[in-house]
């Protein structure tokens, strides 16, 4: 009998699905519902772009290789299709029987052209002729000659054209400019927000860009290409060059996806088929406008707060001090925070403090992914034009983001630093910065180490952990994995932090499989891990092993589980949750008993086998006993949740928990702020009890 094995496209669409969930959602905000409708069309615009898109080209090449769940590259993608028309329709059914009625009933109306006064009518036409006409570019379709290129993932109106002339009729298409955004306001006398779709505004007009000629029919459209298109790094002598040309092969792959509105006529259909070379299992049908993603704009209309969730602003860590210095502070204990309930602002302060710093000699890190104005490459860049040496490894591999990556390595690059375009053949995903300090005529190296980006924006969105340390033996390490990924050495067994690709996934094994053996031997035998996705067979068949022993082993896992939980043979003793809410779960974290002598690390690592053999990725070990038993806490929240987790069915589909009758509610991301507050508030009156008497200088 084959071990269990779920599928991972369709674990990773029920995790889609626990995400549509929250906003069918009647109990929501009304915004924070679009909220969420919008996150799951974003997803799914990834998804098609990486996963649809790799396992079509798998079904091109002919490969019929079943994957460890069973299902061939063929019949995947039939199982996934059919999937996906019955949430598209969830969607499209929420969006315009639910939210549509409530947003009006709320001040905000959406509106189409002819709903509009003829004063709003007006308006718009004004909009048109001053702000959008004069950045469209229609295209013009040949049947004789090649077809136009249309842009991915951007709304495109198709037209058809009568010349009244000669009463022949043509087709064009005119694609709507980024720039301008979906929403064009237009004006109320009462205080509501009205607007109208930019595809529905061009259409009404689009006669204008057609002198002499009539526009007798219009469509939206949505194009998705393949985004499965990597970089060959083993051969590549200029990786910024290369990574360029994948961006632009990106602008021209083949339509993995076509949205179409379920009302366009028979003909422009048919030209739209042609012009995108979509094949019939491609094409979307939808009863609503294509490209749901874009109505997170509604989600953050200012006056409306009021449909929105309370704000939890970020509150400060108790262990940082207002306005001490950051290298004080870590040299005076160890320093966790967990994110966004407690602030990054730390770790920026720590990088730009080291930049004006005049002791701080090197400055070195890893950047993934970073925001669009980044605090920390601006302070990267001022450290290296204050002489310091820095070192910044910029993973260009990481997709969707390589442009930006690109730009910000260009600019360090000018400012003196020394950058690296990542490791031949590996992502670099560790979440790293090393900083050396001349101190007492000797050299301190205080480190950084985190299970998220280097990215201000993101980390007041996503739950993660980071560790702040000068200990000799983390900051040895970190000077050894720089030494590694920038010349070119062996990543080697350190003293503390464990690296993949080469100690990670064995180090791993031998934790579950210690575990295993304890249980075997009647002793207390457990297993808590922390993860967004679950993916790897090896550490799968591991944990069914583990489970057989006798371990009890939790799992809390946000989206891509393969691990089949409830199985009476493999899998009785492992409970497997996911935790949906206004916070991405980001955080990894991974706690062994060990016979009372526990051992807990945080990692950048997710247990697949993309983290574990074809990245460098780094988990670590939490020593300091204080901080141990505070992640321990988090890692319990979690399966305390009776309001917002769900339990993964034996099927793949999951099940939202309730509570018992008498049961107290429990809202693990809730109750994190909470005790964030409780700890700042704390903190904040011991400072305020302390009182520091003014001391004469010396002068």
């Amino acid at each position: 009998m084959p071990t269990p094995y779920l599928n991972r496209e369709l674990s990773w669409l029920e995790f889609n699905q626990r995400v549509l969930d929250e906003a069918l959602r009647e109990d929501l905000p009304l915004l924070e519902r679009v909220k969420f409708l919008a996150i799951t069309a974003s997803n799914l615009d990834e998804f098609f772009q990486v996963r649809i898109g790799g396992l079509m080209l798998l079904r091109r090449s002919g490969r019929k290789t079943p994957d460890p769940s069973g299902l061939s590259p063929a019949r995947n993608l039939v199982a996934l299709r059919q999937r996906i028309l019955k949430m598209s329709a969830q969607q499209y059914t929420l969006l315009t029987g639910t939210l549509v009625p409530a947003l009006i009933q709320a001040g905000i109306h959406p509106l189409h052209p002819r709903d509009l006064s003829l004063a709003q009518s007006a308006q718009a036409a004004a909009t048109f002729e001053d702000a959008i006409f004069p950045l469209l570019t229609p295209l013009a379709v040949d049947p004789e000659g090649a077809p136009p290129i249309v842009p991915a993932l951007q709304i495109t109106v198709a037209c058809r054209i009568l010349d009244p002339e000669t009463k022949t009729t043509r087709h064009a298409l005119i694609p709507m400019p980024e720039i301008l955004g979906r929403r064009i306001h237009v004006s109320t006398e009462d205080q509501s927000h009205a607007f109208i779709l930019i595809e529905d505004l061009v259409a009404t007009h689009a006669g204008q860009l057609f002198p002499g000629e009539i526009v007798t029919a219009t469509t939206a459209f949505r194009v998705t290409r393949n985004g499965d298109i990597v970089v060959q790094d083993e051969d590549a002598s200029d990786l910024a060059g290369e990574m360029e040309d994948v961006l632009t092969a990106r602008r021209f792959a083949d339509t993995v996806r076509l949205e179409l509105r379920s009302d366009a006529p028979r003909d422009l259909v048919r030209m739209i088929h042609q012009v995108t070379a979509a094949s019939p299992q491609e094409v979307y049908r939808v009863d609503g406008p294509p490209g749901l993603a874009a109505f997170m704009e509604l989600a953050f209309l200012p006056d409306f707060d009021h449909l929105r969730d309370a704000d939890w602003p970020a509150q400060n860590s108790p262990a940082i001090a207002p306005g001490a210095s950051m290298f004080e502070t870590i040299a005076a204990d160890d320093v966790l925070l967990f994110h966004p309930y407690e602030s990054f602002e730390p770790v920026i302060r720590l990088i730009e403090e080291a930049a004006e710093d005049p002791d701080v000699i090197a400055i070195k890190q890893v950047l993934y992914r970073t925001a669009r104005k980044s605090r920390i490459v601006d302070a990267l860049i001022k450290a290296a034009e204050n002489g310091k040496h820095v070192t910044a490894l910029v993973e260009l591999k990481a997709r969707f983001d390589e442009a930006r990556n690109l730009d910000r390595a260009d600019e360090l690059q000018r400012a003196g630093a020394q950058i690296v375009y990542g490791v031949k053949n590996l992502k670099t995903h560790a979440k790293i910065c090393l900083i050396v300090r001349r101190e007492s005529g000797h050299l301190r190296r205080y480190v950084h180490l985190g299970t998220g980006n280097y990215n201000e924006t993101t980390s007041k969105l996503y739950t993660d952990l980071s560790y702040l340390t000068c200990k000799p033996e983390y900051g040895n390490d970190a000077s050894l994995f720089f030494n590694a990924v920038t010349g070119r050495s062996k990543l080697l067994r350190f003293q503390r932090l464990v690296p993949a690709p080469t100690a990670m996934k064995p180090a791993l094994l031998d934790l579950i499989a210690s575990e295993a053996e304890r249980a075997k031997q009647g002793l207390p035998a457990r297993i808590i891990g922390k993860v967004n996705s679950l993916q790897d067979p090896e550490i799968i068949n591991a944990l069914y092993k583990a489970s057989q022993a006798g371990v009890e082993i939790r799992l809390n896992i946000r989206g891509i589980c393969c691990l089949k939980p409830g199985d009476p043979k493999y899998s009785k003793n492992i409970e497997v949750i996911s935790v949906i809410d206004r916070f991405l779960e980001h955080a990894r974290l991974f706690y062994f008993l060990q016979g009372g002598n526990s051992e807990i690390y945080i990692s950048s690592a997710d247990w697949m086998t993309r983290n574990l053999e074809k990245r460098i990725e780094l988990m670590i070990p939490i020593e300091t006993p204080a901080l141990k038993r505070r992640l321990l806490r988090i890692l319990e929240s979690y399966f305390q949740d009776n309001t917002q987790a769900s339990r993964l069915l034996p099927d793949g589909s999951s099940q939202r928990l309730t509570r018992t009758k008498g049961q107290k509610a429990f809202r693990a991301q809730d109750h994190f702020y909470q005790q964030a507050k409780k700890a700042a508030k704390a903190r904040e009156h011991e400072r305020s009890m302390t009182f520091e008497p003014h001391v004469p200088s010396d002068s």
